[in-house]
């Protein structure tokens, strides 16, 4: 699985405004800086997560991003599926839509469990979550064996 630039903006930029009180909406330019994200693209960016349901935004003087939701009911899987389409594609098709003849059959199955396991991560962490730094034990048990940090 590639995480693209937009799903890792856009995650950084929800956090952003997950950490801020709620009570005043924060510019696209303080979060661009804040977070070292090119603003430009982060525009673009929130305005997909403004039609997806994740953000509002007010303009004016004293307008910008705040989240539409708590950050308890924002999960990772909602950002990228916004930004970025289906968790999980072979060549752009979801796996349910797929099939395999021959020796290539059993590979269907490959595919819906690796999208079974992304989604249960995924699906099942909330920006609060990642925010107050309490991560579900599903993730943590997963980054305590030394060897998932390593690259094969």
């Amino acid at each position: 699985m590639r995480i693209s630039a937009r799903v890792d903006y856009a995650v950084r930029a929800a956090l952003h405004l997950a950490a801020a009180r709620q009570d005043a909406p924060i510019k696209a330019e303080a979060i661009a800086e804040a977070q070292d994200i090119p603003h430009k693209f982060l525009e673009g960016i929130l305005n997909d997560m403004r039609r997806g349901g994740l953000v509002t935004s007010q303009r004016g003087g004293n307008g910008g991003y705040r989240l539409a939701r708590e950050a308890g009911a924002i999960t990772v899987a909602d950002i990228i599926r916004t930004v970025d389409g289906p968790l999980v594609s072979v060549r752009g098709v979801r796996p349910p839509e797929l099939s395999y003849e021959g020796a290539a059959r059993p590979l269907l199955p490959v595919w819906i469990a690796l999208r079974a396991n992304v989604r249960e991560i995924l699906e099942g962490v909330s920006l609060a979550d990642i925010a107050s730094g309490a991560l579900p034990r599903e993730v943590t048990g997963l980054v305590e064996d030394p060897e998932a940090w390593d690259n094969p």
